[in-house]
């Protein structure tokens, strides 16, 4: 079939492309951002159109002569009502897919039980998007799935964190109660495969889950035994609220307040697949154990072969926000920060020092206070510091670095980066490699900061002393570590 996803740069979205492929489909991806694609293996294989859930002009020029759909976007974790952003684009792509004449639309969900009222924010509004969906002419599938276990999804990073980090945590009640059935992220994509090829799915909620049903607190011990951790210590109590649990959780994992929250939110309702909506009723597979899909995914953490993750979400930005090509004159104040080193190492040597800064590696200059920028930003709900990033060598646009982003990335010239730590205003980082002799390239390091308000301006001044000195160290540090690299590979020759 000719299916297109919406939703590709997201962690199961990336994931699925390749799984549709492998089974014959031709498939386009509609995204708002098409360089977000650039740098994946699939990318020459598929039709890579521009569109914005929120535009409905853009889904229907992108779904022209599309047979199947596949809906995988979801605000939660951004800025602003989430619930509000998810109703608007699921109605958007409702009508797209009538104007298109599409003969089906495969969405997926969350479990729980029917009952709004009884939901979580965050399962309501998956519930909702699935009824949006449904009430046009399109046949809609909708697999609901309760926590996606695989290296990188939100669930398993945030299991994964807390069951190394502490050694002992006092938890809600809920977390020893609560059921959940967990399931791979490979058996989610076999089902979100194989729905497209099986009439009888159309017009249904199909639910999905693996073959263990366990609370939290058993998930947990789980991880821990697999991962040759000692049994944590979980001691249970009555007064923390889901507030101060999500507050906990973004001081002790990754995921930031803003998503930490609805998925906390999510914990005090039964995620459990009934079995009139059992999906194996119509597709015969069985899928992985928990301890198998744990087992999965630690093994390809350690390879360091993870394709998608959660930090592959980017929150969005509007037309009217500052870029940092933009003269001071575009946009408002604009302050800057320049520094030019040249090095003696090649371009491609400058430029690898360069695309390999943070992570494991960390920042080269000021490394105490960029750990204690981090611990700051997930005090007041950013992102910190914790999120790494996917590969220690390889970037590509899209890409979470600690608390940036990757927002262009053109070897061997530019990489720019773009903060999410909460600023009051927007900032990037930029790197500039060029040839300035046959034996020599110079490094043009670039911050600049849109700040908001007197707040930003304060925020600037307060801190350009320190910045002044980090800057000023890291560009040099970067082209002493080219340098370094270029000597050591020049001795093993």
């Amino acid at each position: 079939m000719k299916v297109a996803v919406i939703g590709a740069t997201g962690y199961v979205g990336g994931r699925l492309v390749p799984e549709l492929l492998a089974a014959g489909h031709e498939v386009r991806c509609l995204a708002r951002n098409p360089d977000r694609l650039a740098g994946v293996e699939w990318r020459p294989d598929v039709e890579v159109v521009t569109a914005d859930v929120l535009d409905q002009g853009s889904l229907e020029a992108g779904l022209r002569d599309i047979e199947a759909v596949y809906y995988l976007v979801h605000a939660m974790g951004h800025a602003g009502d989430f619930e509000h952003v998810d109703r608007v684009g699921a109605a958007n792509t409702k009508a797209a897919a009538e104007h298109a004449s599409v003969s089906r639309i495969v969405y997926l969900g969350g479990l729980g039980e029917d009952d709004a009222d009884q939901l979580s924010p965050h399962l309501a509004s998956r519930h909702e998007v699935g009824r949006v969906l449904a009430s046009g002419t399109v046949p809609v599938t909708e697999l609901r799935a309760a926590v996606i276990i695989g290296s990188g999804s939100a669930s398993f990073e945030m299991l994964r964190h807390l069951a190394e980090v502490l050694p002992a945590m006092i938890c809600p009640r809920w977390v020893t109660k609560t059921k959940c059935q967990p399931i791979g992220i490979a058996d989610v994509l076999h089902y979100l495969v194989a729905v497209i090829d099986e009439p009888e799915a159309a017009g249904r909620i199909l639910e999905i889950g693996g073959p263990d049903v366990l609370t939290y607190r058993d998930m947990m011990d789980r991880y821990a035994a697999i991962a040759g951790l000692r049994r944590r210590l979980i001691i249970p109590v009555p007064l923390l609220t889901p507030r101060l649990s999500s507050h906990w959780v973004n001081l002790v994992t990754p995921l930031p307040y803003g998503l930490a929250r609805p998925l906390v939110d999510s914990l005090i309702n039964d995620v459990v697949v009934r079995p009139d909506r059992d999906i194996r009723r119509l597709v015969d597979h069985q899928p992985h154990t928990l301890d198998e899909a744990i087992e999965r995914a630690l093994a390809v953490v350690g390879d360091l072969e993870i394709k998608t993750s959660w930090m592959d979400s980017a929150p969005s930005t509007t037309p009217a926000s500052p870029m940092p090509q933009d003269p001071d004159w575009a946009g408002g104040t604009i302050y800057q920060d320049i520094q030019a080193v040249t090095s003696t190492a090649s371009p491609a040597a400058l430029f690898a020092a360069v695309s390999g800064i943070g992570g494991e590696r960390g920042w080269y200059a000021g490394g105490p206070l960029w750990t204690l920028r981090g611990w700051l930003d997930k005090l007041i709900g950013g992102v910190g510091m914790r999120r790494g990033r996917r590969h220690p060598d390889v970037l590509r646009v899209g890409d979470a670095l600690d608390f940036f982003r990757v927002e262009a990335y053109e070897p061997p010239e530019l990489l720019r980066l773009h903060a999410e730590m909460k600023v009051p205003g927007e900032a990037w980082l930029e790197w500039r490699v060029a040839a300035s002799s046959p034996d020599s390239a110079q490094l043009r390091q670039l911050a600049r900061f849109h700040p908001r308000g007197v707040a930003g301006r304060a925020y600037w001044w307060a801190l350009l002393p320190i910045h002044k000195i980090i800057w000023k160290q890291l560009a040099q540090r970067l082209v002493d570590q080219a340098q370094a690299a270029t000597a050591q590979a020049d001795r093993r020759s």
